[in-house]
């Protein structure tokens, strides 16, 4: 396990403030205007051509440096309806407002904010080794990533008119794997994604008077329980799937029967036709279970979000993770693909270009023990006593964490900017 000191930062670190500044107030996706706006601040202070607003709420910065490749860094930005329980003074106490008009707290709980930080003192260390290198840097921080809109929406506000045809594109993500690892798959290595809104239509009544209603609490309970089957009885052992009831809303009153519940529901898939049999299932299944509960009208079935599958370039990926791994991080292709989503493939496919995405350690390696990484490696299983991503107790290791990502951006953009390596590609 790497133990080089230079994987430390100072806490005086400007980057480390604006990671703090960034965790401190997170915003739910499509809402990201104050962090968009100190993004675009701090590279318009590093004297980088910015535009904002593409896609709603990212930015794009150009960085030149003479004749060259133009490579593509990509940070999301975008937070959780979630609240945080971490308890360090910089921990969020925001909240925001959700698509339905809730008001929910908003957390970073899935390290947007350490992605965005560490793209920035990639910068600085680029800027820093200018003579290193030529070409351009395409500098994306993109936002409602976690809704898998954010990609879509710069491609189709003309995120190509900027940054042309790149020679790569390059995203990472923080994990809980230990600092100075680096985890990604040549090939497909993120889930296809596809959520669903479920409702319900029963009809209420009085809670001593069943008979009289059609409850669609039952209904939707049953629906939840059947769905289960969906993997467990459908789908082969050598096809991975995921499904995940993800909420279950019903009802306000202890003594009343409400006339409609809601689910929804996350479908995760590795090929096509898997990922089009579990959306028939889903709706084969609630069909068959309102019509059991005697409802008349049909429940609503919307997808609400999604992502499609997220593909490395397999040789671009050999290449970028032999610097990363020349760079002094422990760099790892895996064969198994993550059941997790991501929609930063939309970008390389939009754009013409390769692309390569992968997983780096944002927790100290002094909590794993040994035998907690023989799991790790063997079973791909955390220990118990450090929270995932998307937990309410998620934080990475920061004076691990961000040095780590840091270090490994930069080392594969160093790499593809080097122009004994880089093919020649269209400039913006």
């Amino acid at each position: 396990m790497p133990s080089d000191p230079l994987l430390r930062s100072e806490p005086s670190d400007p980057v480390l403030e604006l990671y703090r500044d960034l965790h401190r107030h997170p915003e739910l996706s499509g809402q990201e205007s104050r962090t968009a706006a100190r993004l675009a601040a701090e590279l318009a202070r590093r004297r980088v051509d910015v535009r904002e607003g593409i896609g709603g709420t990212g930015v794009v910065g150009m960085l030149r440096n003479g004749e060259g490749p133009t490579v593509l860094l990509r940070a999301d930005i975008d937070g959780l309806p979630i609240r945080e329980l971490t308890g360090v003074p910089y921990a969020s106490t925001v909240s925001g407002v959700d698509r339905a008009g809730v008001t929910v707290p908003v957390m970073h709980a899935c390290g947007h904010d350490l992605h965005a930080a560490a793209l920035i003192g990639a910068v600085d260390v680029l800027q820093a080794r200018s003579a290193e290198w030529a070409g351009t840097v395409a500098i994306v921080f993109q936002p409602a990533e976690e809704t898998g809109e954010g990609a879509l929406a710069m491609i189709a506000d003309g995120l190509s008119d900027i940054v042309g045809t790149p020679a790569v594109c390059l995203g990472q993500h923080v994990s809980p794997v230990p600092a100075g690892v680096v985890v990604t798959a040549a090939g497909t290595y993120g889930a296809a994604s596809d959520n669903f809104r479920i409702r319900f239509h029963g009809v209420g009544g009085h809670a001593s008077t069943p008979e009289a209603a059609v409850d669609p609490i039952v209904a939707a309970a049953a629906t939840v329980m059947r769905l289960q089957t969906v993997i467990s009885r459908e789908t082969g052992a050598h096809e991975p799937a995921v499904l995940t009831v993800s909420s279950v809303h019903a009802g306000q009153a202890e003594n009343a029967i409400p006339d409609e519940a809601v689910l929804t529901v996350n479908l995760r898939s590795f090929n096509p036709s898997t990922r089009q049999r579990l959306i028939a299932s889903l709706h084969r299944v609630v069909d068959a279970e309102a019509a059991a509960a005697g409802m008349t009208k049909r429940p609503d079935v919307e997808r609400i979000s999604g992502a499609p599958l997220l593909v490395n370039d397999p040789e671009a990926t050999r290449s970028t993770l032999g610097a990363i791994g020349e760079a002094g991080l422990d760099a790892h292709i895996v064969a198994q693909p993550m059941t997790g989503s991501e929609d930063f493939g939309v970008l390389g496919e939009a754009l013409g270009c390769p692309s390569v995405f992968w997983h780096w350690g944002g927790t100290d390696p002094g909590r794993y023990s040994s035998n907690d990484l023989v799991t790790l490696m063997t079973e791909a299983r955390f220990p118990a006593h450090i929270p995932m991503n998307h937990s309410p107790e998620y934080l990475p290791d920061l004076e691990w964490a961000l040095p780590a990502g840091i270090r490994s951006m930069t080392a594969a953009a160093l790499h593809w900017l080097n122009t004994d390596h880089a093919l020649p590609t269209e400039g913006p």
